[in-house]
């Protein structure tokens, strides 16, 4: 069924044009990840970046696809587009200009896709400076220089180049979103963290072939990432539907509504958003300690760092605190009770208005703690892989959460067109359900 499926693809070109497009503007992000910027000793960088795992800098790596240990023209990567989205976002509830642009539809859209990029250059500026000053005082572990020559004239390349990097990924990003398959912001950061993956194979079969890990140990290791995956994508799927029950209107001779639909409430409403935040905060004092030679300071970085119990205590309470934090932000339920009840819907048993606000609030309050037990649980799940049970990679985490979620998104969207043009999905019985 799914090889039939798959098979289908071809037989549509419009479908078939779209897919070679985004995997050649994947491709060329990958080259792009691999040309590195002016004035750096490449060599100085990467023994610097092999003692900063655990740090900030290492989740920014792992977004950049490896652009930032070698600090390419991509190092940036597209988490200023990121940043700059979730302040738009948040900015959102308290900036009332921000709010009607929200609610105007497509053109209040485009106004604020390009406030994003106004953003993502802003953040782009910054960080760059950042970036080229603090390489500036920054020596391998052999005290070799990370910067060959600097000054203001290396510091100046460097921002233009990152900042224009990052426009060009965004730019990438845009392209694959109109013209290719997906969601383009997505997959790029889902072809960063997938290049990884072959590095993480060998490393496992060199293992086995030196008797440090024996096949046993694989079989049940590939066993449980199986039923990990085949977990999540149970989870970002699931819904709680609330029945919305439409009464009927007259409008002139014809008579409207009167059907039965409902209201569909994610268990993960808030996406990956929460663990991005909370490893983010939590990793920035290690990252701050780890330049400083104090001693209280170095016992801080230590127990700050993932496999420390202290550590995944405060990261699972952080995660709790986003997924609430998040939702809350992007799903008003006093919003969604007016709309319902504008358009004369309402669900049985309970009153328009505040009291079905209420009770939209009460479930989404329920199923966002399970929400954040999954989320918890799967984030603090490569600290127990690796420390435990010795795993020689990292799997799980956020980066499995995006990986799973744009692979979904991909796929649902790759279902649509071919069951648009009356072409057999990939599963013949339901389908796969959209993340949005």
């Amino acid at each position: 069924m799914v090889g039939s499926g798959f098979g289908n693809i071809f037989k549509i070109p419009e479908l078939k044009k779209r897919i070679l497009y985004t995997l050649a503007l994947l491709f060329v992000y990958r080259i792009g990840v691999h040309v590195p910027t002016p004035g750096i000793d490449t060599v100085a960088l990467a023994s610097f970046f092999a003692k900063m795992e655990g740090t900030i800098f290492g989740i920014f790596n792992m977004f950049s696809g490896g652009a930032l240990e070698q600090l390419s023209v991509f190092a940036l990567g597209i988490m200023p587009y990121i940043s700059a989205s979730i302040i738009l976002q948040l900015l959102t509830v308290v900036i009332p200009h921000l709010e009607r642009l929200k609610n105007e539809g497509e053109q209040g859209r485009k106004k604020i896709t390009q406030y994003t990029r106004y953003g993502t250059v802003i953040l782009s500026i910054i960080q760059g400076l950042g970036i080229s000053v603090g390489l500036e005082s920054m020596t391998s572990p052999g005290g070799a220089p990370i910067v060959l020559m600097p000054g203001w004239g290396f510091r100046l390349l460097t921002v233009l180049t990152l900042t224009a990097g990052t426009a060009f990924i965004m730019w990438l990003g845009e392209q694959i979103t109109e013209r290719g398959i997906g969601n383009g912001i997505s997959l790029i950061i889902f072809a960063g963290i997938v290049a990884r993956m072959p590095a993480a194979v060998g490393n496992t079969f060199r293992l086995i072939s030196t008797g440090e890990m024996n096949i046993f140990a694989l079989v049940v290791l590939m066993v449980l990432m199986i039923g990990v995956v085949g977990f999540i994508i149970f989870v970002e799927q699931g819904q709680r539907r609330i029945p919305v029950q439409y009464a009927k209107r007259v409008v002139g001779r014809r008579m409207y509504g009167g059907q039965s639909t409902h209201l569909p409430l994610k268990i993960n409403t808030s996406g990956v958003i929460p663990p991005i935040f909370a490893s983010s905060i939590i990793m920035f004092p290690a990252t701050i300690a780890s330049f400083i030679t104090i001693p209280w300071m170095k016992s801080i970085a230590d127990a700050m760092r993932p496999g420390n119990p202290f550590y995944e205590l405060l990261y699972v309470g952080f995660i709790f605190f986003f997924c609430y934090f998040y939702t809350a932000v992007t799903f008003n339920p006093v919003d969604v009770a007016d709309n319902m009840k504008k358009n004369g819907g309402f669900i049985p048993g309970i009153r328009p208005g505040k009291r079905t606000a209420d009770y939209i609030d009460r479930v989404l309050t329920r199923i966002t703690l399970g929400g954040a037990i999954y989320v918890s649980a799967v984030c603090v799940l490569p600290s127990i892989l690796i420390s435990r049970f010795n795993v020689p990679f990292y799997f799980g985490g956020t980066a499995l959460l995006i990986v799973v979620g744009v692979a979904i998104d991909t796929v649902a969207q790759m279902e649509s067109h071919m069951l648009t043009r009356h072409y057999e999905g990939f599963l013949k019985k339901g389908g796969i359900r959209g993340r949005r």
